[in-house]
């Protein structure tokens, strides 16, 4: 691409485009990276400088960019049909993929609602939960419990579960209130307990809820093993497998949020795996399509669907859906992208890499003065910085030290985006033992680059 064609694409972008989470004042001082296209785990800008993805794209790309075989799945599907709907329709890629969602689902999920991101994913959980206690007698059934600090998305329903105020402080009339029960790093981290008596002490928190709200509970909705755009919040297995019991000897179902954690990012298949965990509900996103195309499942258990079940004068069905609900090309590509994870035992093949990220992280950031704290599950991990690790003072949020670190690391050859002054490693699947290196070595040199070593 020639200069000249930059500048126009950055002019017209500074001119017309409106950037997610972005505050575009600060945006429009600055030239835009535009990204022309990907190849493998890279991403190649418009002056042909190559980056090595270090975000997945927002957590979504799997395989790496150009999969031949995710290539070759969307081109056969558009030489049958793009899009149809499926209000009174259905179409063949969207029915094979719900079945194998199914099969490769935690045990007793037996349906899928699609719809087309993680956000949707969960407000259609919202609303099944909540139609489902009405129709199974049990109105008084309203309340949704959440983690503090929980992040679920940012439609009406789903950002009243997991309230963050950079994000919502201006809808905060528009939304419901949801009771929070403490996570364990807020008392592992924040009031420096041992992990098990942090775990403890969560649960115990927990126990004070349920026996207080338990009657009303719906749904217990969680993040299985991390909180992802909290700031890459871990908890242990033994804390889930504890927490959704309670859930369910109160009597509320379980929402599983697995847009993040889906399709192997914490080194299973889907997190809830790691606790034998089995939800009423979960959602799926992201991952799903390997990173190629907008797609979100709910995935629900037989006896919630058989409620909605009845004759047309008792209103009982679900009026939800989407204009792309199963869009034929997303669910293709979803498929293709399970075969995949299925036919090259991807999951057994991480497992080296998780090792490796870790040594990675940890020879290069324990050591540094203003590394607070390494959270890690799987190929997902987070290291929080602060001005004063022992006060545990963050920095400034003016001065926005993440989000110049993350600049500075393109300088070294990757992208990152960091959750505030929490930076995130979250790459493709796809990433090599070598790239690993090359994405914490990046990451570290723009660190000490900012704030010194």
């Amino acid at each position: 691409m020639s200069e000249e064609r930059y500048r126009r694409l950055a002019a017209a972008d500074h001119r017309h485009v409106w950037h997610p989470f972005t505050q575009m004042q600060l945006w429009m001082a600055e030239e835009p990276l535009i990204i022309e296209r990907g190849e493998g785990n890279y991403l190649i800008d418009a002056r042909g400088r190559r980056y090595l993805d270090g975000v997945a794209s927002l957590w979504c790309n799997v395989h790496g960019h150009r999969h031949p075989r995710l290539d070759r799945a969307l081109r056969d599907q558009i030489d049958r049909i793009a899009h149809s709907t499926m209000l009174g329709l259905s179409n063949t890629p969207a029915i094979e993929l719900a079945q194998a969602l199914i099969e490769i689902a935690p045990g007793g999920l037996s349906r899928v609602f699609y719809s087309d991101s993680g956000a949707e994913a969960v407000e259609v959980a919202l609303r099944i939960a909540a139609q489902y206690w009405q129709l199974a007698g049990q109105p008084e059934r309203t309340v949704f419990i959440t983690l503090n600090e929980a992040y679920h998305g940012d439609t009406i329903g789903s950002a009243s579960l997991g309230y963050s105020e950079p994000f919502h402080r201006h809808i905060r009339a528009l939304l419901f209130p949801a009771v929070k029960i403490p996570p364990p790093h807020v008392f592992r981290f924040h009031q420096r307990m041992a992990p098990d008596a942090a775990d403890a002490a969560a649960l115990e928190a927990a126990a004070g809820v349920f026996t207080r709200d338990g009657k009303k509970a719906a749904a217990l909705v969680i993040e299985p093993l991390m909180q992802g755009a909290a700031g890459m919040w871990a908890h242990s297995a033994a804390y889930l497998q504890s927490v959704t019991q309670m859930a369910r000897a109160a009597g509320a179902l379980i929402i599983a949020d697995e847009v993040a954690t889906g399709f192997g990012r914490t080194g299973a298949l889907f997190a809830c795996h790691h606790a034998g965990v089995n939800p009423d509900l979960m959602c799926l996103g992201k991952g799903i399509t390997g990173g190629y195309l907008p797609l979100a499942a709910t995935l629900t258990a037989e006896r919630i669907f058989e409620a909605f079940l009845g004759s047309p004068q008792e209103f009982r069905a679900f009026y939800y859906g989407h204009t792309y609900t199963g869009n034929p090309l997303a669910a293709a590509v979803a498929s293709a992208n399970l075969a995949i994870f299925r036919e090259e035992h991807l999951i057994e093949a991480i497992q080296p890499k998780i090792a490796i990220l870790r040594r990675a992280l940890e020879s290069r950031f324990a050591a540094h003065r203003n590394a607070a704290d390494i959270r890690q599950w799987g190929l997902m991990a987070g290291v929080e910085l602060m001005e004063s690790v022992r006060e545990r003072r963050p920095f400034a949020y003016a001065a926005q030290t993440g989000a110049r670190i993350a600049s500075a690391a393109r300088k070294f050859g990757v992208v990152v985006r960091p959750l505030g002054d929490t930076l995130i490693f979250m790459p493709p699947l796809s990433i090599t033992s070598d790239e690993i290196e090359m994405l914490t070595d990046a990451v570290f040199r723009a660190t000490c680059e900012i704030v010194g070593t």
